[in-house]
């Protein structure tokens, strides 16, 4: 979800990401993974965003990776094949505080190739910038503050003050979830209001993610019923796969189980074996 969160902001307002980290309000459009010529390593946490002159690529990370060189020395090979006249802005932005020197790596290195790209740890940019731009609201909490709850408190009565409804929903959610990593949710719950954030896409998304694991698992729940019946029946585990639409090795599972059960003892049958025959006292 985090990275969901990340990649919206990115995109949304990407004037406000320009301007941080670029230094210039330039509006930048989306460019889909899908249009380099190589299938994207991880879609989901790669943005990738341009102007007429500049390709901006972001990463963002919650945890250290060592992959991280090799990944933005990968995609900047990718993304010079398909813009070579484009300037191309690389950077990893690492979210949660972290000792591991994996988090200050800025260079990937094989052989002759070197390739280097930038790095922002965010609990070392000054707090001010984030509460300067609606799109850098949500990453206040994780920057140099000497009070997370305190700057969170300051957001939340900026947030108050956007005028565009729409826009104010989806920010607060957003700060909402991205606080989630500093912060507990109590405090949370406590300084943003829910009914703003209820409005929001982010939101939404939130609730339809829930219902489809909801629905997943009562499905789940079903087709293993139906399986059982059908391994009761003495019907083999291929058809069973075939008609529930569960894997091979979920039917075995549940032919294992079901076997170790019909194994166990009724607690009846427990109570008579433990009782003497004929109701006489057990022998000491």
């Amino acid at each position: 979800m985090i990275d969901n969160i990340c990649k919206y902001l990115a995109e949304s307002f990407s004037r406000d990401f320009a301007s941080w980290i670029l230094g210039e309000a330039i509006t930048l459009t989306k460019i889909e993974p899908s249009e380099l010529s190589i299938e994207p390593i991880r879609a989901d946490s790669v943005i990738f965003l341009e102007s007429t002159e500049i390709i901006l690529h972001i990463e963002f990370q919650t945890e250290p990776n060592k992959n991280i060189p090799f990944r933005m020395a990968d995609y900047r090979l990718r993304l010079y094949r398909k813009f070579p006249e484009r300037q191309i802005h690389q950077v990893v932005i690492y979210l949660s505080p972290s000792q591991s020197l994996l988090v200050h790596e800025t260079t990937f290195s094989i052989g002759k190739l070197n390739h280097e790209f930038n790095v922002i740890r965010l609990w070392e940019q000054p707090t001010e910038i984030f509460q300067r731009y609606q799109g850098l609201f949500p990453f206040a909490v994780l920057t140099k503050t000497l009070d997370p709850e305190e700057t969170l408190r300051q957001v939340a009565r900026q947030i108050e003050n956007i005028a565009d409804k729409q826009v104010q929903s989806n920010v607060a959610a957003s700060t909402a979830i991205i606080s989630g990593i500093a912060l507990n949710k109590e405090i949370i719950q406590r300084l943003l209001r829910s009914e703003i954030m209820k409005e929001s896409v982010i939101y939404q998304e939130i609730l339809l993610e829930g219902e489809a694991k909801g629905e997943a698992k009562g499905e789940a729940k079903a087709s293993n019923k139906i399986a059982l019946n059908m391994l009761n029946s003495n019907i083999s585990v291929e058809l069973v796969a075939k008609f529930t639409g569960l894997t091979l090795k979920q039917v075995q599972k549940l032919q294992k189980l079901s076997a170790q059960k019909s194994k166990m003892p009724k607690p009846s049958q427990t109570n008579q074996r433990k009782a003497s025959p004929l109701g006489e006292s057990p022998k000491a």
